[in-house]
């Protein structure tokens, strides 16, 4: 069967899309577990062939859920403001802004790839792809601050770009918004607080030492 690597029309465009707001839909609902070529095929309204058309595996289906997800969501715009931002410590005020307003987005996603990432390879594939994008953005925010000296003393790029990351845990997120009841708007504050104090030099963070 011959897959279809790139769309060749609208009506292919569409069907991709659909095929992925299926995926989407059942792992939000049902976990990965539920993800299959048929089950998807079903949501989408797709015959199974038309689905291995268009994507050859679960694994290609999954590790495209990615891109669907980001542009659905709207990374590209969330995060402008971050690399736009005209100094460093400006732009993480604007990083925890972006988590606020994007990360909530995705979080039954996550969540649920972050489940069964040891048990599902095509979770963990998708997983490490989200783990990949996300270390980048926060190594490149914290050589941002070393190079503009305001790094806290306390921190290396290294345990910096560890840290930030840390903060991303869906789970720590979960346990914010959902289960003490934040709203996104509070995360978001409290989190450039949190920030500032621990990363910034001649803040409260950087009398911390390792």
């Amino acid at each position: 069967m011959q897959v279809i690597t790139e769309p060749e029309n609208a009506r292919s465009r569409r069907t991709r899309a659909a095929l992925l707001a299926a995926a989407r839909a059942l792992i939000e609902e049902h976990g990965f577990e539920a993800l299959t070529m048929a089950a998807v095929a079903g949501r989408a309204g797709v015959s199974r062939r038309g689905v291995y058309l268009h994507y050859a595996s679960r694994a290609e289906l999954v590790t495209a859920l990615f891109d669907f997800v980001s542009e659905e969501e709207g990374l590209a715009a969330s995060i402008r403001p971050v690399w736009t931002a005209p100094d460093a410590v400006t732009a993480l005020a604007e990083w925890a802004r972006h988590l606020a307003r994007y990360q909530p987005r995705i979080l039954a996603v996550d969540l649920a790839a972050e489940r069964v990432r040891q048990l599902d390879p095509d979770a963990a594939a998708h997983r490490q792809i989200v783990i990949d994008d996300q270390r980048s953005a926060c190594r490149r925010l914290a050589s941002w601050l070393k190079d503009e000296q305001q790094l806290a003393p306390s921190w290396t790029v290294q345990t910096a770009t560890d840290m930030l990351w840390a903060l991303m845990a869906s789970g720590m997120i979960k346990n914010l918004l959902v289960d003490c009841g934040w709203p996104a708007r509070r995360y978001g504050e409290r989190l450039a607080v949190l920030l500032r104090s621990t990363f910034v030099r001649d803040s409260a963070g950087s009398k911390l030492r390792t």
